[in-house]
C-alpha cells in the first residue's frame, strides 16, 4: 500500500481520534478534581476486556442481537409484504390508510406496559415491540418505493399476463432492491435502538440492562465500555448491510 493510500485509509479515523483524546484528557482532569461520574477512554477499555473475558459481553451481545434481529424479521416480512400490497393496489391503500395513519405515530415503548402484561419479561416481550418499531417504516418506504416504480414495467407485466405473485418477484422487487435495502438499513438501525432502550426501561437481559447495571452499580467505566459497544456493534451492523446490498444488487443486475 502507498503512502497515499495508507493516510486515505487513516483519514476517517483521525476525528474520533482526536475525540477520543479529548474525551481521555477531559476524564482525567475531572477524576483528580474530586469527580467520579466521568471515566477515561483507557479504563473503559480496561472494563471491556473484563467483561469480554468473563463472558458477561457476548451472553449479552447474542441476547439483544438475536431478539433485534428476530424481531426485525418479523417486522419486515410483514411490512414489505404489505407495503407491496398497497404500493400496487389504490383500493388497498385507501381500505389501509387510516389504520396505518392511526397506529403508525404510537411509540414502540408505550407498548412495552402492554407487552409486559402479555408476554412478561424475556425475548417474547422484547421481539414483540421492535417489530412493532421496525414494521412501520419499512411499509411506509416500500409502498413509496413501489408507487415510484416507471408504470411502463407494470404495464409490461399486464401485457405478458404475469400473476400477482411473478409481477412482485420479477418486477417490483428488482425494481426497488436499492430503496429496499434503504428501508432495511433503517430498520436495522431502529431495530438495535429499540432492542437497547427496552432493555434500560424494563427487560433485565442484554447490553442495555448491562449499561443500566453498572451505572446501578456506580461503575462509568464499564457503564462507558457497553455505550461503547452498542456503537460498534450497530457499525458493523450497518457496515454489513451496505456489503449486503452491493452483492444482491449485483446478482440482479442493478449493479455493474
Amino acid at each position: 500500500m502507498t503512502e497515499r493510500g495508507i493516510f486515505r485509509w487513516l483519514r476517517p479515523w483521525v476525528f474520533p481520534a482526536l475525540l477520543v483524546g479529548a474525551f481521555e484528557w477531559y476524564a482525567r482532569r475531572a477524576a483528580a478534581l474530586g469527580s467520579d461520574a466521568l471515566a477515561p477512554p483507557s479504563a473503559a477499555a480496561k472494563a471491556f476486556m473484563g467483561a469480554a473475558l468473563d463472558g458477561s459481553l457476548w451472553q449479552a451481545t447474542g441476547f439483544t442481537l438475536g431478539t433485534a434481529a428476530l424481531g426485525l424479521l418479523v417486522g419486515a416480512v410483514l411490512g414489505i409484504a404489505l407495503g407491496l400490497v398497497i404500493g400496487l393496489s389504490r383500493r388497498a391503500a385507501q381500505l389501509g390508510s387510516l389504520s396505518i395513519e392511526v397506529l403508525r405515530p404510537v411509540p414502540s415503548v408505550a407498548l412495552i406496559p402492554l407487552a409486559m402484561l402479555t408476554f412478561g419479561f424475556g425475548v417474547r416481550m422484547e421481539l414483540a415491540i421492535v417489530a412493532f418499531a421496525t414494521f412501520w417504516p419499512l411499509l411506509v418506504l416500500v409502498q413509496s418505493a413501489v408507487q415510484q416504480i416507471e408504470p411502463r414495467l407494470l404495464e409490461v407485466s399486464r401485457v405478458l399476463g404475469l400473476s400477482p405473485r411473478e409481477r412482485a418477484f420479477k418486477i417490483v422487487l428488482p425494481a426497488i432492491v436499492p430503496r429496499l435495502f434503504v428501508a432495511l438499513r433503517l430498520g436495522v438501525a431502529v431495530a438495535l435502538v429499540v432492542a437497547v432502550t427496552v432493555e434500560i426501561a424494563a427487560n433485565p437481559h442484554g447490553m442495555g440492562y448491562a449499561m443500566m447495571i453498572a451505572q446501578q452499580s456506580f461503575d462509568p467505566a464499564l457503564m462507558l465500555a457497553w455505550l461503547g459497544w452498542i456503537g460498534v456493534v450497530g457499525f458493523a451492523i450497518n457496515a454489513a448491510m451496505v456489503l449486503l446490498q452491493r452483492v444482491v444488487a449485483r446478482r440482479m443486475g442493478v449493479l455493474p
